[in-house]
């Protein structure tokens, strides 16, 4: 039959230790190990002058800077080069603000007949009833197919620089998983964008196809729909998002919409420039099926803005899709 101990006995066995070690009360190595001091270091200059020189020496040796007339050369035509371009850029710009017209004179480009062109005949020759609309994408409808390869270049550059590949078969760790620092299953969240997101994207689409009739098109639409898409991956993971929306649908879908809009405005351009009238009817103004291909255009810009906001923010998110 086992004995009570007393406390200076129980004290002194290896459960007590061990009771206060997982306590977090004593450490077993506190006072048991002997730490020596690391000495402090003493600079050495001759040693210190050597390993300089025999440093200088090898990179002589290798790269031959001391004698390699055509690396001297590119470093005096690169300085020279590089002040002869900063006083041609200053001139350019001294230049250009030279021509500029002066304040509140009537050649100005703002008092010119480019605005009353819009305001006045915007609605015969496009038939939008949206000016901003009809001058974006008709008027001015090459800037606007620039933008938009700006908007997909930045992506691409996105994806170069932030994207995580693995290797097929290769799952994310959890350190890597897109749920580690979230609520996992959060009822609210997810039951609010349940509500939410469908009117959210049905707002969008509403937007870019009414953009020619009112406020909207394109751009504010597109960014409706992603801020949707946001939205719902928040609440529910990559797992159920990328059951509609991967990266091989953003692809296909930023390309397609794309090369549609390059294909609509070479038609007109080439069908409609130079005052030939083009084939395609302006339709009702006020009508949702009207202005030509401006409802085309807006739909395929919405397309690649909802796309670009998406990718971004999971490409700053994760790293891939």
């Amino acid at each position: 039959m086992s004995r009570k101990l007393s406390e200076e006995e129980y004290k002194k066995t290896l459960s007590y230790r061990v009771e206060q070690w997982f306590a977090g009360q004593r450490d077993p190595y506190l006072e048991h190990l002997r730490m020596k001091p690391q000495a402090e270091r003493t600079p050495e200059p001759e040693r210190e002058e050597a390993l300089r020189e025999e440093k200088k020496e090898r990179l002589d040796k290798v790269y031959r800077i001391s004698d390699n007339r055509p690396v001297k050369l590119f470093e005096k035509l690169y300085r020279i080069f590089c002040i002869a371009f900063c006083f041609f850029l200053v001139a350019m710009l001294l230049i250009a603000v030279s021509f500029l017209p002066s304040y509140g004179e009537d050649e100005k480009p703002v008092n010119n007949e480019v605005s009353r062109r819009y305001i006045e005949k915007g609605l015969q020759e496009t038939g939008a009833v949206n000016i901003v609309t009809g001058m974006i994408l008709d008027y001015r409808a090459f800037d606007t197919l620039g933008e938009s390869h700006v908007l997909f270049a930045a992506t691409c550059t996105v994806l170069i620089l932030l994207r995580h590949d693995k290797k097929k078969g290769e799952r994310d760790t959890e350190e890597e998983s897109d749920r580690v620092y979230e609520p996992k299953n959060d009822v609210i969240l997810q039951m609010v964008t349940k509500v939410l997101v469908p009117p959210i994207i049905l707002f969008g689409i509403y937007v870019i196809l009414c953009g020619h009739l009112g406020p909207g098109g394109g751009f504010s639409g597109g960014a409706v729909i992603g801020a949707g898409l946001i939205l719902y991956l928040n609440a529910f993971g990559f797992a159920k998002t990328e059951k509609f929306f991967s990266e091989k649908t953003y692809k296909v879908l930023s390309v397609s919409a794309l090369g549609c809009y390059c294909l609509a405005k070479s038609y007109s351009f080439y069908t409609g420039a130079n005052h030939i009238e083009s084939v395609i009817p302006l339709g009702t103004p006020g009508a949702i099926l009207s202005s030509g291909l401006i409802l085309v255009l807006n739909i395929c810009v919405g397309i690649v803005v909802a796309g670009t906001m998406y990718t971004f923010y999971v490409m700053f998110r994760k790293g891939g899709y």
